[in-house]
C-alpha cells in the first residue's frame, strides 16, 4: 500500500462529502436542520422533524414507563420471571442509549421532547403507583 494516501481517502463515506455535510454541532441550536440518529433524518423538512420530536417523546415516556417492573411476574417458573425482567431491561437501556444519542444532535427541540418525554413517563408511573397501592390496601 502506498504511503502517500490520508486517512480520509481510505474512509469510502468521505469521498464525496462536501465540508459542510460533515458539520456537526458542539453547542445547542434551535432549527428543524438536524440529524437525529439516522444520516438525512429528518432531511431539513418540518412535517419530519416534528415526527422526530414525537417519536423522541414517546421513547422517552416509555423509558420512564419500562423502568417499573412488578414484583412478581405472573408466571409459575421464577427463572422465566428473571428473563422477562432482564428482556425488558436490556430494552430499556437501548431506548435510552437511542434517546441519548438523539439528544447528542444538539438540538434544542429534541433535547425539550427528551425531557418532555422523561417527565411524562415519570408522572405516568408515579400517578399509577398510589392507584396501585390504594388497591392492593383494599383487598386486605
Amino acid at each position: 500500500m502506498s504511503q502517500g494516501h490520508d486517512h480520509d481517502s481510505m474512509n469510502p463515506g468521505s469521498m464525496n462529502m462536501s465540508p459542510s455535510d460533515m458539520m456537526m454541532h458542539t453547542s445547542f441550536y434551535w432549527g428543524k436542520d438536524a440529524i437525529i440518529l439516522f444520516s438525512g433524518w429528518p432531511n431539513g423538512s418540518l412535517g419530519m422533524y416534528i415526527l422526530a420530536l414525537f417519536c423522541v417523546f414517546l421513547v422517552a415516556a416509555a423509558i420512564e414507563i419500562l423502568s417499573v417492573s412488578p414484583a412478581k411476574i405472573g408466571t409459575g417458573n421464577p427463572r422465566v420471571g428473571a428473563l422477562i425482567q432482564t428482556c425488558v431491561y436490556a430494552v430499556r437501556a437501548g431506548l435510552a442509549y437511542m434517546v441519548m444519542l438523539a439528544v447528542m444532535s444538539f438540538n434544542l427541540g429534541i433535547f425539550f421532547a427528551a425531557l418532555g418525554g422523561h417527565a411524562t413517563g415519570f408522572f405516568l408511573v408515579k400517578v399509577r403507583a398510589p392507584a396501585n397501592q390504594n388497591q392492593t390496601a383494599s383487598k386486605v
